[in-house]
């Protein structure tokens, strides 16, 4: 999706009148906005290798629209972590889709900083950012998403059920990114699929 503000730029650079923004009067650009995603601090000591493994979805907080609409039908949803070459993040998600298991296959990249990856998507603004805010490796992940300017947080435990207090950091969280109770869903604890068969593969990794 492209950013609002980047149409406008763009519709404005080809309207404008012949000499609009030349000469000694130009104006110099400001400054783009912050990304949310650059205000989220990532966890300081993060271990890939501890990462790899099994987890289960629990949690998610996103001001999405059909997550809204549709929340009465969420699937249980595991993914499975692997580390290929100790700085990328190979994960595989499953879960249901019309009572079909799917395996979903991505591949997120190390950006920049330490803890924060892309996700390179096929068409222009696909592309995904990903947080590790905090983990103990062992039992939780709270993991942001970032596409365009939409912000989501997800609770991963290594089992489906987590405690209260390690729920309680999670809400803290979502709250902090200026999302709600009412944008706040949770996942089945059962039901979990542990392979799909080759005609229900995504694989989104491929060029």
């Amino acid at each position: 999706m492209v950013a609002l503000g980047t149409l406008l730029l763009l519709g404005l650079l080809l309207t404008a009148p012949p000499g609009l923004g030349q000469g000694p009067a130009r104006r110099r650009r400001p400054p783009p906005p912050q990304s949310p995603l650059e205000k989220v601090a990532a966890q300081e000591e993060l271990g890939l290798p501890q990462l790899a493994g099994r987890w289960f979805l629990v949690g998610m907080a996103s001001c999405c629209s059909y997550l809204a609409e549709h929340s009465h039908r969420l699937e249980a949803t595991a993914v499975t972590v692997t580390v290929p070459d100790g700085q990328s993040l190979a994960i595989s998600t499953f879960r249901k889709l019309d009572g079909m298991c799917w395996e979903i296959k991505q591949r997120y990249l190390p950006a920049q900083a330490h803890g924060r990856f892309l996700l390179k998507g096929r068409g222009y603004g696909s592309k995904v950012d990903m947080v590790v805010g905090e983990t103990d490796h062992s039992s939780y992940a709270i993991l942001y998403y970032q596409k365009g300017r939409s912000i989501s947080v997800k609770l991963y435990g290594r089992t489906s059920r987590v405690s209260d207090a390690i729920v309680d950091k999670f809400e803290q969280r979502v709250r902090a990114v200026g999302l709600s109770e009412d944008m706040t869903y949770y996942f089945p604890t059962y039901g979990f699929c542990d392979s799909a068969d080759e005609f229900h593969v995504l694989d989104e990794t491929k060029p």
